[in-house]
């Protein structure tokens, strides 16, 4: 392919061949990427127009709606509905007729429309050079991305026009031609949002003055004509309520992601709150600043932009969840001088603006501070701390490349199906995995409980239903065991504290603790045992989905004893202590048994002495005895979980092939070795 690209024609018969299966290979790729783009597009506009009328885009109802501010004779912040600038309720205003019949259909095919336009600017302002993959690759995955994020879903969701004033920055600085057009188009967009203005530096201090010009005459005129038209309001907008301070929700409201409304929810406020906020901000927005000029002098104006944004998110007295796009585009900086740590900033950003962040942090009161703040923590990091690589870096091109173990032989021809997870022996980027952990284990307990549509309540009698049915196979089996275990074990006080102590203490502490011993002295094992654990717990999920069931505790008439939670009270539609924290009707497969199987086969497998390969195993039997002595767990669920285990192993050997070992000593590639000139940017 190299050839082709750079070399004009291919050297043979082979390479030629190569190529076009290369090609093919991307074409496929930039395919599935569109229509996973155009998928995510349809399914946000399904969600707002089956959404009733008088639940969607609220915040466009209370502004051109029958009853809105802007229909309203006199000032448009008497009932503080309306947050935006004079000029901004000076624009709708005359639109509110055609707004109205737009509410629905049109406003939302606009909207969406913005977001594509945003997509391609972004895709084509990528710094240069890119190679051919990134440059075909990077319009549908900036469009997924958009439309998979917080800010975008909001804005549609609510009806709002945050994407407008972000896409004018950007057409400013990358798609018109002029600097006094730049100027027009960001000035347009600071009318609409103040805080924009910080814009102004960074064009200033990268010699494109006359934008800076434009910028201010734009907006001052635009402001002019509102105050002009509309003094009243205007007073009140920038005098009364100093750029817009004090309208809409309450400052302190989660929704706002800004210093501001940080320090609110600390417990300052006063004139103490805003000398510390007035200081803070000034200082991010100096060290903001400074950094974006660099950046952009750089050759990475995409990243100057959104490291600008962020600086804008930060000190704004309110930053709303639907205005925080800026965060998102700071992806595009490079973080990491190893291949491995690449992923790492990309990866989080992505995390942030797209998942709530209670299922990326416990819910801990400890951790409320970094929970309630994250979006604005990762828009601080990126405008004051994150050290992305300058494009004179010897690393920007060409990280440190990962370390390979020796392939192992397979029997079948096409295993593994996806070689290069297989064969990595270094170890992972650590904040990474635990990001990923974390975010794994939050989805698993909302599938958990979404299973029975969101309450225990909702699913009983399908899961008793179930219990019925797995009932009469292990009595058909001869293995209905769980009663008389159940009873033989709450006979005797110390064997019934025991197995209670075991069920609720070793389903985290032991898989955890063999992921840490992995990583910190097996790496490569540790990439094929936690894959193995990921496939056992996805297909885990899927039957906790299809198949909701309920434990021998929960079957009234059963008479099996819950050992570990108490006597439960079945006139009750929510009972169980654990009934507010998880889904009680996730029971097949079983995944104690499933992770401690998990744990035992790893440990028999990777462990050097035959005691350990023996107290590895013995794991897995103690954890099947406490789940059906304390009445849990049927004895198929045991097997279900033992099915999801193998099926996990099996998965990871078909993608990845046999776990990777270290026949020959990993190549170490030095620095000084030239790098083949390619023009391909690794990814």
């Amino acid at each position: 392919m190299a050839n082709v690209e750079h070399g004009g024609t291919a050297g043979n018969a082979f390479g030629a061949g190569a190529a076009e299966s290369a090609r093919a290979r991307l074409r496929a790729i930039r395919i599935g990427l569109w229509l996973i783009a155009a998928i995510l597009a349809i399914r946000q506009v399904t969600v707002v127009l089956s959404t009733p009328k008088g639940e969607r885009l609220t915040d466009l109802e209370t502004w051109v709606g029958p009853n809105g501010v802007l229909h309203v004779k006199g000032s448009l912040y008497d009932s503080t509905q309306f947050t935006g600038t004079p000029f901004g309720g000076f624009v709708l205003k005359p639109l509110t007729r055609a707004a109205e019949q737009a509410l629905g259909w049109g406003w939302t095919f606009g909207s969406l429309s913005l977001v594509v336009v945003l997509g391609l600017v972004v895709a084509r302002a990528l710094p240069q050079p890119v190679s051919r993959r990134t440059a075909l690759l990077a319009a549908p995955v900036a469009i997924s991305l958009l439309m998979l994020s917080l800010p975008v879903r909001n804005a549609l969701y609510l009806g709002q026009t945050s994407i407008i004033p972000v896409l004018l920055v950007l057409l400013g600085c990358f798609a018109v031609r002029g600097e006094r057009a730049s100027g027009l188009l960001i000035g347009v967009a600071a009318a609409l949002q103040p805080t924009l203005l910080v814009f102004a530096p960074l064009l200033w201090f990268t010699g494109r003055r006359r934008a800076v010009e434009s910028t201010a005459i734009t907006f001052a005129g635009l402001g002019a004509l509102a105050w002009a038209v509309m003094p009243h309001d205007s007073t009140t907008y920038w005098v009364h309520h100093l750029a817009g301070v004090g309208l809409g929700g309450d400052a302190d409201d989660l929704s706002n992601q800004s210093l501001h409304g940080a320090l609110l929810r600390l417990g300052l406020n006063g004139p103490l709150e805003i000398t510390l906020f007035l200081l803070l901000g000034a200082a991010v927005a100096a060290l903001g600043l400074r950094r974006a000029i660099c950046y952009a002098r750089d050759g990475q104006l995409l990243l100057a932009v959104a490291i600008t944004g962020c600086v804008a998110v930060v000190v704004s007295p309110t930053s709303w969840q639907h205005q925080l796009l800026w965060v998102l585009l700071a992806l595009v900086g490079r973080v990491g001088k190893k291949t491995s740590d690449r992923p790492m900033w990309p990866v989080a950003v992505i995390l942030v603006m797209t998942l709530p962040a209670k299922m990326m942090l416990p819910n801990k009161a400890a951790l409320f501070p970094l929970r309630d703040n994250v979006v604005l923590l990762a828009a601080l990091a990126a405008a004051t701390i994150v050290p992305f690589l300058s494009r004179t870096s010897e690393y920007y091109r060409a990280p440190i490349p990962t370390d390979y173990a020796q392939s192992v032989p397979t029997r079948w021809k096409r295993v593994p199906l996806l070689p290069f997870l297989g064969r990595v022996f270094t170890r992972p980027n650590l904040m990474l995995e635990l990001l990923l952990i974390r975010v794994g284990y939050s989805a698993y307990q909302q599938v958990r409980l979404a299973a029975t549509g969101g309450t225990n309540a909702g699913g009983r009698t399908t899961a008793e239903h179930h219990g019925d049915q797995i009932l009469s196979i292990e009595r058909f089996l001869h293995i209905d065991i769980e009663h008389w275990v159940n009873h033989a074990v709450f006979k005797v006080g110390w064997l019934r504290d025991f197995f209670a102590f075991y069920y609720e203490s070793f389903h985290f502490v032991v898989p955890l603790t063999v992921l840490a011993v992995l990583y910190a002295r097996r790496p490569g094992d540790y990439r094929w045992a936690r894959s193995a654990l990921g496939f056992a717990t996805l297909m885990a999920l899927l039957g906790f989905w299809l198949f909701p069931l309920a434990p021998p505790r929960l079957m009234p008439g059963l008479g099996v004893m819950d050992t570990v939670h108490g006597v439960q009270d079945f006139s009750k539609p929510d009972y169980g202590t654990l009934t507010a924290l998880t889904n009680q009707y996730a029971a097949m497969p079983s995944l104690h048994f499933g992770w401690s199987l998990w744990c035992g086969v790893v440990i028999a497998v990777l462990a050097p002495k035959w005691w350990m390969k023996a107290l590895g195993l013995l794991h897995p039997l103690l954890t099947v005895s406490a789940i059906v002595a304390t009445g849990n767990h049927w004895v198929l669920d045991a097997v279900g979980g033992a099915a999801v285990v193998g099926a996990g192993f099996g998965l990871t050997h078909l993608l990845q092939g046999p776990r990777p070992r270290p026949l020959m000593k990993p190549v170490e590639v030095s620095r000084k070795d030239p790098v083949p000139a390619t023009g391909r940017t690794p990814s």
